[in-house]
């Protein structure tokens, strides 16, 4: 698992205590897939951002990538948590069977340890994401990776790039609240 980091405000937390106010929660996006991007705003309010594999190992079960997904979630979480919220891209249509399936498991198992946790999670769809970080709504993979980059970022990937988006997305809509 690949990570890259950028402070985006360290002093972030900091200002906040001085001025009588709660630091920023925590926030995870996620790009959900066999390779997941996700991107994380810390409580001091530092983005970190990467890709995360979950193929299934030669002899591993159908179940293990879910349960490789759960562990993980509930890693982040003990290392930068709590978790206060989790946005992920919301795919409607998928190219391939596979590829659903796997974006469908890994979907219920984030609900599913999200409702555990009491953690509020909501999907955003993929036209939203891209329309706020690039002005067009059907922009393509490049399109996306050149507008986060734009803004300081160097995602190694379009999952990285997409789980960023996201984040910006619901750091500067709140949450689609505006």
């Amino acid at each position: 698992m690949a990570a890259a980091t950028l402070t985006a405000t360290p002093d972030l937390a900091r200002s906040a205590q001085a001025a009588g106010m709660s630091p920023p929660p925590v926030i995870l996006a996620l790009d959900l897939g066999t390779t997941t991007g996700w991107a994380l705003r810390t409580a001091c309010g530092q983005i970190t951002s990467g890709t995360a594999g979950f193929r299934p190992g030669r002899f591993d079960g159908g179940g293990m990538r879910y349960l490789r997904f759960a562990n993980w979630l509930a890693e982040l979480d003990r290392l930068s948590g709590p978790i206060s919220a989790i946005w992920f891209e919301e795919v409607r249509r998928h190219v391939a069977t596979d590829a659903a399936h796997v974006y469908g498991g890994l979907m219920a198992t984030l609900t599913a340890w999200a409702e555990r946790g009491g953690v509020p999670y909501d999907g955003v769809p993929v036209g939203t994401i891209k329309r706020h970080v690039t002005g067009k709504g059907n922009a393509d993979k490049d399109a996306v990776i050149a507008a986060v980059r734009a803004r300081g970022f160097q995602p190694a990937d379009d999952n990285e790039a997409d789980a960023l988006a996201l984040l910006l997305w619901a750091i500067e809509t709140g949450g689609g609240v505006r």
